[in-house]
């Protein structure tokens, strides 16, 4: 019998050490298309973008230059968060194991009061606290209709770079359109893009000429 089935809800590390690996290599590895290139990865990565845009910090191929010190402030603490990690992990794994078993009703509105102070603090506004409940339902709905959240995340920290972005470009090509087709590169993404929706469009039909081969199979 193979390693992973004998061992299989039998406890075995390996099954929590390599999940956790992949997740935190993944967690890292999201800075480096945040830092060189500007672009967020997932909704984590592009609100630590919108947090460096509002201090005035555009992340990108410029940001070494411009902001040396964020740029390798990001990089050394990732090397002091980890040592810090391995610090308060060994000693007290038993005290954070406990944290978990905190019962949900009681961890809820703790978060809710939080979240509601860190919204009214930014303005002294009950209109933030407003705007934050709204989007807070709206989560809950998307969430129980299975609408993911990332995409609605991206698009609001994205959005507003692209639109100026896209209004810049056709400032300089006098709304010749073919400005973003000039580029084999351009060109090669556009494709690239225009091929996600064609394949989710033909997930259907590709499902239904599967189940139709397996009939007259």
């Amino acid at each position: 019998m193979p390693i992973a089935k004998r061992t299989f809800g039998h406890g075995a590390i390996e099954g929590v050490a390599g999940p956790e690996t992949a997740n935190n290599s993944s967690s890292t590895a999201g800075f480096i298309p945040l830092l060189t290139l500007g672009i967020p990865i997932n909704s984590t990565v592009a609100l630590l973008m919108a947090a460096l845009l509002i201090l005035g910090v555009q992340p990108g191929p410029l940001l070494i230059t411009k902001n040396p010190d964020i740029f390798w402030g990001v990089i050394m603490s990732m090397f002091v968060a980890n040592v810090i990690l391995v610090i308060l992990n060994l000693p007290l794994i038993g005290l954070w194991v406990q944290v978990l078993k905190v019962p949900y009703y009681l961890l809820f509105p703790i978060v809710l009061l939080f979240c509601t102070v860190g919204a009214y603090s930014l303005n002294n506004s009950m209109t933030d606290v407003y705007m934050m409940m709204l989007f807070g339902v709206l989560g809950y709905l998307f969430t129980k209709a299975r609408f993911p959240i990332h995409p609605l995340v991206l698009a609001m920290v994205i959005g507003p770079i692209l639109e100026t972005s896209f209004r810049q470009a056709l400032s300089i090509s006098n709304g010749d359109f073919g400005l973003f087709f000039s580029s084999p590169i351009a060109a090669t993404l556009f494709a690239f893009i225009a091929l996600v929706p064609a394949a989710a469009l033909l997930k259907p039909v590709r499902r239904a000429l599967d189940v139709a081969l397996n009939k007259n199979a």
